[in-house]
């Protein structure tokens, strides 16, 4: 970006001290997406990027978090799973190196937040709920992001135009609103709604700087916006793709055929992360406990990253599923990191000016 972009001082909010950053956007920690490159270029813009790592061993952690240091000095976030058997040494990774911000999409206990903040962590979980939000708060959290049904992957169903406002009434930390934002508009209503800013998955997945394969990304942006589905038949927990062939048939499938599929998926992805077999079980042990999921509902969870990596790693879109917020319908190119987040500033920028202005003035 070669000038920064206009701020106006309501576009300077408490997020963005708690943070270290220069603008309210967060890109949110995507698997198989959000690589050191990608995370890097969104906090060079200005915005906080966040590395995913729930895919990666934790020697792979470690030099994707060394990696993304080389190529941005701004602070940054790695995003983790409060429920890995793991979390412990991966939590320790994010103190060895002075990592900013520990993203989780679902929040880790009490304990771990609190080792995370006294090492000078914020520590910012995702939720889809009041109640999830309230919750987080208590349990120390510094900053919560808020999605709405709009978004991508797993999500609630509660739309972000409720849900953001009755988030930010509930808690008093920094909410960043997530489900639908792509542009200075959608920043500019969140802030209306009392959100710190906006963190966003789908609209980066779109960008010059992001992994996903050129012939996929094209998939994504000759879609509309009633070309998603939601669907929990993939790991047994509601989320949001794209609406493929494979994922209608996925949809229309028998139980035991999804099952069947799970049960390889789950093999593959304990070999990909280097899971041991006992950490896996007792990782269902702790999915099943702590979301009341069934014994085929925990083994379909190894759906999601396995279909994930066929379509967004090796661009087998008839083999993957494509995880997409809503938005993709409305977006129409593939500007670098920096493009987009100077256009969102400047737009918000003059949208709040406009608005600022006496009426025929």
């Amino acid at each position: 970006m070669s000038h920064p972009a206009p701020i106006h001082p309501g576009l300077r909010t408490a997020a963005c001290d708690l943070l270290g950053i220069r603008y309210p956007i967060v890109q949110t920690g995507m698997g198989w997406v959000s690589t050191p490159e990608l995370t890097a270029a969104t906090c060079n813009a200005g915005g906080l990027g966040v590395l995913a790592s729930a895919t990666l061993t934790v020697a792979e952690t470690e030099a994707a978090i060394a990696r993304t240091k080389e190529l941005t000095a701004a602070p940054f976030g790695v995003n983790l799973r409060g429920d890995s058997p793991d979390l412990p040494e991966r939590a320790g990774l994010l103190i060895k190196h002075g990592v900013r911000v520990a993203s989780f999409g679902l929040a880790p206990n009490e304990s771990v937040i609190r080792e995370l903040t006294e090492a000078g962590l914020v520590v910012m979980p995702s939720i889809g709920a009041r109640r999830h939000a309230e919750k987080v708060a208590a349990l120390g959290a510094a900053a919560v992001v808020a999605q709405g049904s709009e978004g991508g992957g797993h999500t609630g169903s509660v739309p972000t135009s409720i849900l953001l406002p009755q988030v930010t009434a509930a808690v008093s930390i920094p909410v960043f609103g997530a489900g639908g934002f792509c542009d200075g508009r959608g920043l500019v209503a969140a802030l209306a709604y009392g959100a710190a800013g906006i963190a966003m998955g789908t609209r980066f997945l779109l960008t010059r700087e992001s992994p996903v394969p050129a012939h996929v990304k094209q998939e994504y942006l000759r879609r509309g916006v009633t070309d998603t589905v939601v669907t929990a038949v993939l790991d047994g927990v509601p989320q949001r793709v794209l609406r493929t062939e494979l994922a209608d048939r996925l949809v229309r499938g028998g139980s035991l055929s999804r099952l069947a599929r799970s049960v390889r998926h789950a093999a593959g992805f304990r070999k990909m992360s280097g899971t041991s077999w006992a950490d896996l079980v007792r990782e269902g042990v702790a999915m099943k406990r702590n979301h009341g999921l069934s014994w085929p509902a925990v083994i379909m969870a190894a759906n999601t990253p396995m279909m994930l990596r066929a379509s967004i790693v090796d661009g087998r879109t008839d083999l993957g599923t494509l995880a997409s917020g809503q938005v993709a319908g409305v977006i129409d190119d593939l500007p670098t990191c920096a493009e987009l987040i100077e256009r969102i500033m400047t737009q918000a920028d003059a949208i709040l000016t406009r608005l600022a202005r006496p009426e025929g003035s």
